[in-house]
């Protein structure tokens, strides 16, 4: 064939480049489906592998390369990413400065990924005596694929119980074993059995003779009759409905072998369909949209103004205003403008109590996404945005973004101010806010950033520099009072021996106030865990992680010391291991002990904890949010998974265990955060009812943050904080990236990053900072290296960033990066 007839597709693969690649579209099997730009095709990369890659671009312009490789197979007759999710995409490869195949592998569902996988297996061709003459570790391996057939080498490992890699590579090279490759792919459809009536309906002789031969065959008359109920056989003005044949057999008492019976009888047909994995929670009652106050009556008008003049839209409503009902009266006018919305929470635990109020209002047309759903759950999702353009609200996590919408008409992000919207690792380091913003951008959709504690960018850009519009909501819903603050001095406190444990009595005493009238009590503390440390009482060693620069936490739970960056674990030492004496004790409270102590001095009231190692598993925030909402439980202690946006009716007070751990952090936004997570943890307090309470425990009780919470003056904390930006020359006043390096070997890092920097200073001169080792120097074995750029806002950003890229093509290719893992975090939270 000539190259004029050839086909080319330019596709993107799942690999940490920023390029597509071409390939060419070879004649297809009659019957395949057409390449067009948006489906999956299967190509091969590098030298075995197979990859599921995204076309990009269909057309007939042979690239300039000796060799062009040809597309495997064809997966899709339709595209599965539309055209705005390509153009994201490049976006945010382009403004994270990361690859497209970084973002795709984050976009795609893994569900939607066939990849091809290494296998080993016993060669046909090796002698019957090729045991012979092997070692133990060689024969067992051998012995293992001969019985077994193909397995992967994570499959040997597991079985044998040691690296297989070696011993599999000298199989091979004696050809008693061949490797090779197959394909894996992930989705599996849900498929269930269903059972109708095969009679024809209203035929009154034909059932006749249908229970004349089922007289003698009791349990296959019950299972019929039940089926002609469940089915709707006898109601002819419904539409007939296949019985779901588990349903069948158990309302029927029988089992399925009396089904299959009756088939071979021709008396019922069985078919085999897929189905869904979702299904409506009809457990709470249907309602209408929420009448709204005044207030908020007032500032949905409000938004509604903005959205003519602004594409972005801030609402700063302090906290338990009512800010959802105003959600939920936008979402409803796309609904019915025939548009799709987007609600992004910052929190999985904060789409349970949010999907349910949603459900009761917008029924089917809701759907969640996030990371706790199965793969085959998210594909299910993803292919039902695909073939509809239906309306529908998607209430998610960050990653709800990459969903393949077709008409996005709103953009809501809750809590906007919060760092969980923000990815650290791995690749694309995107903001999930800033993101959905262009994303809405994209679609022509207006977006609504919410929150009582804006991020001060945010605010900047809505009340000062009027790039976003601007709206405020200053009430409490129904006028409930905003909780009052008492500032608990632990250094009087201690002096004065009125602490236990953890606990002042002031803090002990009010929440014993509280649990006697009948309210709940919530105990924030930003540590999990038993204990944040263990240390030798004589000589002052504390355990840190073998591979990261880490303290080691103490959980009870397990009865072992982990890493909370690299997740091992180690055996609580009963010696010192640097002076040998049995003086080893844990110090500092984690959650785990918090909860402990709480325990045994509220005996009679039952304690909750909710952080990362309680809501592992899909359903833990479900059950933990539920028992605590119905009152079931009284005390809830949790990290700052309980800060953001949880309702609970019942809650008479906060107690902030240890507001240092968040005050004290060494980043320019400590004060920032400090002050968001205070106030938001405050704002769980008396959201029904009467006054709440919060009691902020403190060495520090005169730290300005702490002045600002106490009079919940959001306002002043701006001006104070937006003052300091400017003075040191911090966003928004600048744009920031950091250049960070990896290395297995600090020497060699530092003479690297060094060399790095000093490249940089020479492209921006006083703008760049370090090379410095970040707050954590080493995690996963990898000493780490930080170089900080601020550039002016007012800067073309797109030259900027091809500089850096252009600068570590060019060190790299000189081998100055040699060994080095570098990456960048644009506009780090």
């Amino acid at each position: 064939m000539s190259d004029a007839h050839v086909t080319y597709v330019d596709v993107v693969v799942p690999v940490p480049l920023n390029a597509a690649f071409t390939y060419a579209v070879p004649p297809l099997p009659e019957g395949s489906p057409a390449v067009v730009r948006g489906s999956r095709v299967l190509v091969p990369f590098g030298r075995r592998h197979l990859y599921t890659g995204i076309v990009e671009d269909v057309h007939t312009r042979r690239p300039d390369m000796p060799e062009i490789k040809e597309i495997v197979a064809v997966l899709d007759p339709y595209p599965i990413v539309r055209r705005p999710q390509l153009q994201l995409w490049h976006w945010i490869a382009d403004y994270y400065l990361c690859g497209i195949g970084d973002v795709m592998k984050a976009a795609l569902p893994a569900g939607l990924k066939v990849e091809s996988e290494t296998v080993v297996e016993h060669s046909p061709d090796a002698p019957p005596d090729a045991v012979a003459g092997l070692s133990d570790a060689d024969a067992a391996v051998y012995a293992l694929l001969r019985d077994k057939g193909r397995l992967s080498a994570a499959d040997i490992c597991k079985a044998t119980g040691r690296a297989a890699e070696g011993v599999v590579a000298r199989l091979v090279e004696r050809g008693l074993l061949v490797v090779s490759e197959r394909l894996v792919e992930r989705y599996k459809a849900r498929r269930q059995t269903f059972v109708a009536p095969a009679i024809p309906r209203g035929d009154a002789g034909a059932l006749v003779a249908a229970l004349a031969v089922l007289k003698r065959s009791p349990k296959q008359e019950t299972a019929f009759m039940t089926l002609l109920e469940m089915s709707r056989f006898n109601r002819a003005a419904e539409p007939l409905q296949p019985v779901e044949i588990g349903a069948l057999t158990e309302r029927s008492g029988v089992p399925r072998s009396i089904v299959r019976e009756l088939e071979k009888k021709s008396l019922v047909a069985v078919t085999e369909r897929e189905v869904g994995r979702f299904s409506l929670d009809t457990s709470q009652p249907a309602a209408g949209l929420p009448v709204l106050s005044e207030p908020q009556a007032e500032a949905l008008r409000g938004i509604r103004d903005s959205f003519r003049d602004h594409g972005v839209v801030l609402l700063h409503g302090v906290t338990s205003s009512g800010k959802t009902e105003i959600y939920m009266h936008l979402i409803d006018e796309a609904l019915r403008l025939g548009r799709q919305a987007l609600m992004l929470v910052p929190e999985i635990a904060l789409t349970t109590q949010l999907t349910r109020r949603l459900q009761r209002v917008f029924g089917r047309s809701v759907v969640i996404y996030h990371s706790k759903f199965t793969d085959n759950e998210r594909v299910e999702i993803w292919r039902r945005l695909l073939s509809s353009s239906e309306p529908c609200v998607v209430i998610g996590a960050r990653s709800a973004v990459f969903l393949p919408f077709a008409s996005l008409g709103l953009v809501i992000v809750d809590e906007e101010h919060e760092s969980s919207y923000k990815q650290y690792d791995p690749a694309p380091r995107y903001n999930g806010r800033d993101v959905a913003i262009v994303l809405a951008g994209m679609h022509g959709a207006k977006t609504l950033l919410g929150s009582a504690t804006p991020a001060v960018d945010t605010y900047y850009k809505a009340a000062r520099s009027g790039k976003y519009g601007f709206v405020q909501l200053t009430q409490r819903y129904s006028e409930m009072q905003l909780p009052e603050i008492q500032v608990v001095d632990m250094r009087r406190e201690r002096e004065q021996r009125a602490v236990d444990g953890s606990l002042a009595h002031t803090t002990i005493g009010t929440a014993r106030r509280m649990l006697a009238e009948g309210r709940q009590v919530i105990f924030f503390h930003n540590r999990r865990g038993f204990a944040p440390r263990a240390r030798c009482r004589l000589c002052g060693y504390v355990p840190k992680c073998d591979h990261c620069d880490v303290a080691l936490t103490y959980h009870r739970r397990i009865d072992s010391l982990m890493c909370h960056y690299c997740g091992a674990v180690y055996p609580m030492p009963g010696y010192c291991p640097q002076c040998g004496e049995p003086a080893m004790e844990i110090a500092g409270y984690g959650t785990e002990r918090v909860e402990d102590a709480i325990a045994s001095e509220f005996e009679g009231f039952r304690t909750l904890r909710m952080d990362l190692d309680t809501t592992r598993a899909r359903d833990s925030y479900d059950r933990i949010i539920d028992t605590f909402s119905q009152h079931k439980a009284d005390i809830l202690v949790g990290t700052q998974m309980v800060t953001k946006g949880l309702d609970f009716g019942d809650v008479g007070m906060v107690a902030v265990v240890s507001a240092d751990n968040v005050i004290f952090y060494p980043d320019y936004r400590s004060a920032e955060r400090a002050f968001n997570m205070l106030e938001q943890v405050a704002g769980r307090a008396g959201r029904r009812g009467a006054p709440g309470r919060v009691l902020v425990q403190t060495y520090t009780p005169d730290h300005p943050v702490l002045g600002f919470v106490r009079a919940h003056d959001y306002a002043g904390f701006f001006d104070h904080e937006i003052a300091e930006r400017r003075a040191f020359n911090y966003p928004p006043f600048t744009r920031m990236i950091y250049v960070v390096l990896r290395h297995r070997d600090e020497r060699v890092l530092d003479g690297q990053a060094r060399v790095y920097a000093e490249q940089l200073r020479q492209l921006f001169g006083n703008r760049v900072s370090g090379p410095e080792p970040p707050g954590v120097a080493r995690v996963q074995n990898l000493y780490i290296r930080r170089i900080m750029l601020r550039v002016e806002v007012e800067a073309y950003m797109p030259r900027v960033k091809e500089a850096l890229r252009e600068l570590n093509a060019r060190l790299s290719a000189a081998g100055a990066l040699r060994g080095t893992v570098l990456h960048y975090d644009v506009d780090p939270a």
